[in-house]
């Protein structure tokens, strides 16, 4: 879908627009990186789309001329004008919200089904993506994530054991969802440039495990990666039950939190959970 548009950095000036440091904001204007970004998720044709932090609207061109229906939530209320314009030229595509994404309540707002592409800024990044894995009901409202972070947390929700980025992040990502890098960004496409490198990640959701919910992992978790350096009998032994799941597993003790895998600490988990009743939250 083509929209009679002028350039980005046409509507950028004529609006005055900079981004602002404060509200972690870092302009994309490259057409064709946007155009990949939107193929990310795949077919958009009919779909609908979240996206936050849309700034100008960059991002947002390229997803509804890739056929996208989309709901855009800004807190910069400089970017109103800009997209604005951009609703008026694809009548019922777009819908601007103002206000700030972490307090929206965003199945009520998308409603099921919807992929969440973003840009994200870098302020809120993390807390978006934990907020949207962190959900008890799975499969969750959204059918994928495709955003943009810089790329040390993109390497910290894909890392594998035994490497310096592996920690709780990625088990969050890992234990029931798809995360891969889809493709790096060189500083250099944003305005201003950022000091660091940034990638997209692709995360779609797969099968929950049985018999384990997400507060236990994530009680694990934060007491295993709290003291990463300490081995496990130290780092879980204020935990209760999770010395005896580690017994009962086969995990040596004297492990630390890194060596495991988001198997097995998926194992310890359900251990942990096992003596409640089925489908019963630590």
């Amino acid at each position: 879908m083509s929209l009679p548009l002028p350039p980005l950095r046409d509507v950028i000036a004529r609006h005055g627009l900079s981004a602002e440091k404060a509200l972690g904001q870092n302009f994309l204007l490259d057409g064709q990186l946007l155009d990949r970004i939107a193929r990310v998720p795949g077919p958009l044709e009919g779909e609908r789309v979240y996206e936050v932090g849309p700034g100008p609207g960059g991002l947002t061109r390229a997803l509804i001329g890739a056929g996208a229906e989309v709901t855009a939530v800004e807190r910069d209320r400089r970017c109103l004008p800009a997209l604005a314009e951009l609703s008026e030229a694809a009548p019922g595509r777009l819908h601007v919200i103002e206000g700030d994404a972490l307090a929206i309540d965003e199945r009520a707002t998308v409603g099921e089904g919807a992929h969440i592409v973003a840009n994200l800024p870098y302020n809120v990044g993390t807390a978006l993506l934990v907020r949207w894995l962190d959900a008890q009901d799975w499969p969750p409202w959204w059918r994928s994530l495709t955003l943009m972070f810089q790329k040390e947390v993109a390497d910290r929700i894909v890392a594998r054991p035994d490497t310096p980025a592996y920690g709780r992040l990625a088990v969050l990502a890992q234990w029931r969802s798809m995360p891969k890098i889809a493709l790096p960004v060189h500083r250099s496409a944003f305005v201003p440039p950022p000091k660091v490198m940034s990638a997209v990640v692709h995360i779609v959701p797969t099968e929950q495990p049985e018999g384990v919910g997400i507060r236990t992992l994530e009680a694990l978790t934060a007491a295993a990666f709290g003291q990463r350096r300490k081995m496990l009998r130290q780092s879980l032994k204020s935990l209760p039950g999770a010395l005896a799941a580690l017994d009962v597993v086969g995990i040596d003790p004297t492990r630390r939190a890194e060596t495991l895998s988001v198997d097995e600490f998926v194992a310890v988990a359900r251990t942990m959970q096992s003596p409640r009743r089925p489908g019963e939250d630590f």
